[in-house]
């Protein structure tokens, strides 16, 4: 499995992180490391390389859908099982991992908002995560309590889909919508997430009704354009 670990000047949390992944048992699975530095302009990926992962560096900062489209090739391409997508500033803690390959589906989401802790965001984030589930049950009949997460598994039939085509501008929504709308089967996990471990975060808040009015047209014409997309099955020899 690859653990695929999209990072824009994370230097601060990226350390730990790797070192947190060095230790995790690896009961029935091995994992290795790659780190999509996203031309970041601080240290990451020396930090990434010190800490033992594989650096794929971006020319320019191309933002999370290409990061970890990038990711999802290579471990597609080079013929891995499964990959996870684990954020680089720290707040996906590694140790959450078998929670995800507890479950079966091609495409599994750590939610934030079913665990014990009790996660919280802030209000607007709230609204537009409510707003986005109510829209992809509303279109897709997929029932997820946390539509933005960026904690997932992909399966082969994940990996084969998303070599194809993955989204840009919103890719966590937008990405079940493409899954639900290929046949794929999604499923979800209560997870406990951290609060970023440094840094600062470059992915924009629903902090606008104009933006959940961006995401809401995104998610439909994804939907629509990958109705009836079924990735082909890879074989062993591929």
């Amino acid at each position: 499995m690859l653990a695929i670990i999209p990072a824009y000047n994370e230097q601060e949390a990226l350390g730990g992180l790797l070192a947190e992944l060095r230790v995790l048992p690896r009961d029935g699975f091995e994992l290795d490391a790659l780190v999509i530095d996203d031309g970041s302009s601080d240290h990451t990926s020396s930090v990434a390389k010190a800490g033992g992962a594989r650096v794929l560096r971006m020319c320019k900062n191309l933002g999370i859908g290409g990061a970890v489209q990038s990711g999802l090739r290579l471990a597609h391409r080079e013929g891995y099982d499964a990959a996870v997508q684990i954020d680089g500033d720290g707040q996906h803690p590694p140790g959450e991992l078998p929670l995800l390959l507890s479950r079966d589906g091609d495409l599994v989401i750590g939610t934030r908002y079913r665990s014990k802790d009790g996660f919280r965001s802030v209000a607007m984030r709230r609204l537009g995560s409510w707003w986005l589930r109510v829209l992809l049950r509303a279109v897709t009949r997929l029932k997820v309590s946390d539509p933005t997460s960026g904690f997932r598994l992909y399966r082969k039939r994940a990996l084969d889909l998303f070599d194809e085509t993955y989204p840009y501008d919103f890719p966590e929504p937008e990405s079940l919508a493409i899954a639900r709308a290929a046949g794929l089967t999604v499923a979800e996990v209560p997870v406990t997430m951290r609060e970023r471990q440094g840094g600062k975060s470059s992915i924009a808040a629903f902090d606008s009704i104009y933006y959940m009015v961006k995401v809401t047209v995104a998610v439909l014409l994804a939907y629509a354009r990958a109705v009836g997309r079924v990735p082909e099955e890879r074989s062993d020899a591929d």
